[in-house]
């Protein structure tokens, strides 16, 4: 067993997001495990582009409330406490409200087959982020 020394918060690259956010690496596994697993936060307004996990992605809500947005048009809107699997190879973004800051936990795989295990694609436009058909929790 062993203390993992932490990694110095990152800023999130132009090429994956829209406005400021910043991750702290939580854990990073070697082989065997394939774990990832980051604290990601998000100023007012900030997004991911859209992209898509191989093997999946799971969010969980720290603070703020974070909008999820998939390729239909539909943006879900997750309070703290709450928990989101995005399955492999969906498309999808995720971000902050316009007025208030976001956190989140992300988890997520790699292959382990060496194909890459996020595909990014272009930004969300400001119309699809201001999507008004927003939605609690998806239909059970």
């Amino acid at each position: 067993m062993e203390f993992v020394t932490p990694r110095p918060t990152a800023k999130g690259p132009a090429e994956w997001f829209t406005g400021d956010v910043r991750w702290d690496v939580l854990a990073a596994g070697a082989a065997p495990s394939r774990l990832r697993f980051n604290l990601v936060r998000f100023a007012p307004g900030a997004r991911t582009h859209w992209h898509a996990h191989a093997v999946g992605q799971t969010l969980h809500v720290v603070s703020g409330t974070a909008l999820i947005g998939t390729r239909d048009g539909t943006v879900f809107e997750a309070q703290p406490g709450d928990t989101v699997s995005c399955p492999p190879g969906e498309e999808h973004w995720h971000g902050a409200t316009a007025d208030r800051f976001m956190a989140h936990h992300a988890l997520w795989e790699a292959t382990g087959d060496g194909t890459p295990e996020t595909t990014w694609a272009e930004p969300v436009t400001d119309a699809q982020y201001a999507e008004p058909a927003r939605t609690r929790r998806p239909p059970q």
